[in-house]
């Protein structure tokens, strides 16, 4: 029996690249050239709008929608001097708030009071020294602030740094500055908030915290988050801050129940801001090119900030974490009542209190 095999026809390939001409382009092999231009210059739009409208809802974002005004009322910003935290300080004294610059910086943060003061057109802004890396810092900056002010009716935590390396006293520096520094502030001021009360305590946290995770026996051992030293290390030590941040919110709501005291933790979004400035070089590479798309600018990373420092009807939100300017639910970790009230009573034990 014969079996007859056809040859199989192969395409002619064009060697001669000048005498060739766009038969047919790739995912539109039975279209014109001209429709298959089309085709691309749709797409290329349609994938415009997509990112624009992922830029605007998801990286953007909701705006505080507060008209409240702050007049007679005194709020304390931490790491005011720059990023989200000054242009929070510029929004809150534009409603006629007194506001505290709290920054380690002398320079820096004398530079950003005469900011402050021209962009919110208010004379109302201070100036006073405080460095989260030394717990005596701390102290002489609560000490001057009761002396000297007779109200607090906001204190924001906002300060944070990505830096490795040791605080004065001997901690891990992003443990002691992201949380154990705030953490005394908040500690030494509370009798000042109730006094002024309905007052409240916003911590600025990430949404880093989700990867985090607090190490007690390394704490206790080593007064430090975690060990390692590399740079994945740092993003987990960074993270573990963060977590510190959403369990110390939880257990100060459990705390100030039956006051008019409230505390609120949040992720202010992606924000290109100088919180990588003390990374390494590849860290700095990596965030200054996501940053072209996909962070805030620091007005638009402020509006959770702003908005659990003023909205009204949100006191009963206590405690919980908000991002885009909406309480959201949080992983048990960040819930967990065990872990929040082992992590004040080593907090407490760290300061000294």
């Amino acid at each position: 029996m014969e079996i007859k095999v056809q040859p199989i026809q192969e395409e002619a390939v064009c060697w001669n690249k000048s005498q060739c001409t766009l038969q047919r382009l790739p995912l539109l092999p039975q279209c014109s050239s001209k429709a298959a231009t089309m085709f691309y210059i749709l797409l290329v739009l349609g994938l415009v709008v997509l990112a624009y409208v992922f830029r605007q809802v998801v990286v953007i974002g909701r705006s505080c929608k507060s008209n409240a005004k702050l007049h007679g009322k005194t709020v304390i910003v931490t790491g005011s001097n720059t990023g989200i935290g000054k242009t929070t300080a510029i929004e809150l004294a534009k409603r006629g708030a007194r506001v505290i610059l709290a920054c380690r910086s002398k320079q820096r943060g004398e530079a950003a009071l005469q900011d402050v003061k021209r962009e919110s057109g208010s004379s109302q802004v201070v100036f006073m020294q405080l460095d989260l890396a030394s717990l005596k810092s701390v102290r002489s900056f609560a000490e001057n602030f009761l002396k000297t002010e007779p109200r607090l009716d906001i204190l924001i935590n906002n300060a944070g740094l990505y830096m490795m390396g040791r605080t004065e006293d001997g901690f891990g520096m992003m443990f002691g500055v992201n949380h154990l520094g705030h953490f005394l502030l908040t500690s030494l001021l509370l009798d000042r908030l109730k006094e002024c009360g309905p007052s409240r305590v916003v911590n600025v946290s990430s949404t880093a915290h989700n990867w985090g995770r607090v190490d007690f026996d390394c704490l206790n051992t080593h007064r430090a988050l975690r060990k390692g030293t590399s740079m994945l290390d740092s993003f987990g030590i960074y993270g573990d801050s963060k977590l510190c941040n959403v369990l110390f919110t939880h257990e100060l709501a459990k705390r100030l129940k039956g006051t008019k005291v409230t505390c609120y933790s949040l992720h202010p979004g992606g924000i290109k801001t100088e919180l990588q400035r003390n990374a390494d070089a590849t860290v700095q590479m990596i965030l200054s090119n996501l940053g072209r798309f996909f962070f805030k600018t620091p007005l638009q990373g402020s509006q959770t900030t702003l908005h659990c420092a003023l909205q009204e009807g949100i006191e009963h939100l206590s405690g919980r974490y908000f991002s885009n300017c909406t309480a959201r639910s949080v992983y048990a970790k960040a819930r967990d009542d065990a872990a929040s009230k082992k992590l004040w009573e080593i907090s407490e034990r760290f300061c000294g209190i």
